[in-house]
């Protein structure tokens, strides 16, 4: 076809050459219609689908959020604390006088590169620039998540996640950060896995339909907590994320979770569990005596209820069970009961295309933290009450007020029970 246009080219050109009476105008435009339907033709069609070559990297998103702090406004109290919440809040001192530092803190840096690289494979990658170790130096970039979803079948109902991921316990520990409305998790269900990750390997089933409503209860606003199936249960090392195992023991995990569609209205119900042996790899203070300091008892069952705010929601949970303890009598660490769990109300109002949420919350925790100094013993009881302000979606701001009653010991603090206020604000870009 291009070779036969080419020659009816040179023949125009040879007859406009050797016909005086041809018009050179006419000559001119035909030349450049023929030209052009060649260029068409060699060119692919940039609205056929067919014709555009798919590379590797147009299977792949990039999106992230940070969030910035400032935890000194109206601080009552500097040594009401908490070490798995957020390092800028209070200080873990035991000298007499000591002040907490409360200045700006940058809380989470995140990106998440995410792709459906195969119809049957799935790669979530994130990495966080503002890891905080207790050194008191901050801002290391650390892995959060790094997994690959290998689905079984054309709608990727039935999936087998692999890598570095959250454990599938609990409604708040599987809500995102950048959704969750009080500014740290609870002491109760989130003293179960520090980081809410770990390295291993779950099973996750849920059907299409009710993965597109989890993705919804997300996407429209409802503070949803993700897509981790209706059914999961899987292994792990039980050592929390970024550390080698610290024995030979598994642990195992559970959750049924569904959320029902009820008139106008959402609720979803849930329960979780988990079973395995704690390793101690250098929490344990010198002087400080475990009985068996490689396997101690670790398990645990919750029950989740959520209702979805639409306008006005409720969510609860509550876990106990059985994990190490220091024991301030004995300076022992022992095998003990554990019992926690939270209620938050919230409301949320649109005006126009911005939201903004009031909430309120309590929660409750008697137990250990496996992963804090010689097993810190807790005992919490705390009230917040706040608002979180989204005028964009690229922004989003929360106060929150905190009424704190917090006892927790160790070693180095044998009494401690610290009580005081402060008020709490955090500004969050999401892009």
């Amino acid at each position: 076809m291009i070779k036969s246009k080419i020659i009816a080219v040179l023949l125009l050109l040879t007859c406009a050459v050797n016909a005086q009476d041809l018009n050179k105008q006419e000559v001119k435009n035909e030349v450049i219609r023929i030209l052009d339907s060649i260029n068409k033709t060699k060119l692919p069609d940039a609205k056929s689908g067919d014709s555009k070559e798919e590379h590797w990297y147009d299977r792949i998103s990039l999106r992230g959020f940070a969030q910035i702090r400032y935890n000194g406004l109206f601080s009552t109290n500097d040594k009401v604390s908490c070490e798995q919440c957020d390092k800028s809040w209070g200080t873990t001192s035991t000298a007499a006088d000591a002040k907490a530092n409360n200045g700006l803190f940058i809380r989470r840096a995140r990106l998440v590169f995410s792709g459906q690289v195969h119809p049957n494979v799935f790669f979530y990658f994130q990495p966080d620039f503002a890891s905080s170790p207790s050194t008191g130096i901050q801002n290391f970039v650390q892995i959060r998540d790094l997994y690959f979803d290998l689905s079984f079948d054309k709608k990727r109902e039935y999936r087998l996640r692999v890598g570095q991921s959250k454990i599938p316990y609990g409604f708040e520990n599987m809500q995102s950060s950048s959704q969750r409305l009080a500014l740290d998790r609870n002491d109760a269900m989130n003293s179960s896995i520090a980081n809410e990750r770990d390295l291993g390997m779950f099973f996750y089933w849920a059907p299409a339909e009710i993965r597109e409503r989890f993705a919804m209860l997300v996407k429209d606003g409802y503070k949803g907590s993700g897509d981790f199936g209706v059914f999961a249960f899987g292994v792990y090392n039980g050592q929390i994320a970024n550390k080698l195992d610290g024995n030979r023991d598994l642990n195992v995990v559970a959750r049924a979770t569904y959320p029902f569609v009820i008139g106008n209205q959402i609720i979803e119900p849930g329960i979780q569990a988990y079973t395995g042996k704690w390793a101690f790899t250098g929490e344990v203070s010198s002087g400080i005596t475990v009985a068996d300091p490689q396997y101690i008892k670790d398990q645990r069952i919750g029950a989740t209820f959520v209702l979805y705010p639409k306008p006005f929601g409720i969510q609860t949970e509550y876990n106990f069970g059985t994990g190490p303890r220091y024991n301030t009598l004995t300076k022992n660490i022992d095998e003990t009961d554990l019992n926690g769990g939270y209620v938050l109300l919230n409301y949320k109002l649109d005006i126009k295309k911005q939201h903004i949420y009031p909430f309120a919350k309590f929660q409750y925790y008697d137990g250990g933290k496996k992963y804090e100094k010689d097993a810190r013993s807790y005992v919490v009881r705390d009230y917040e009450i706040g608002v979180e302000w989204q005028p964009i979606k690229a922004f989003e701001l929360t106060a929150e007020y905190v009424i704190a009653d917090r006892t927790f010991e160790d070693s180095a603090l044998p009494i401690n029970r610290q009580q005081g206020n402060l008020l709490r604000l955090q500004a969050q870009f999401n892009f």
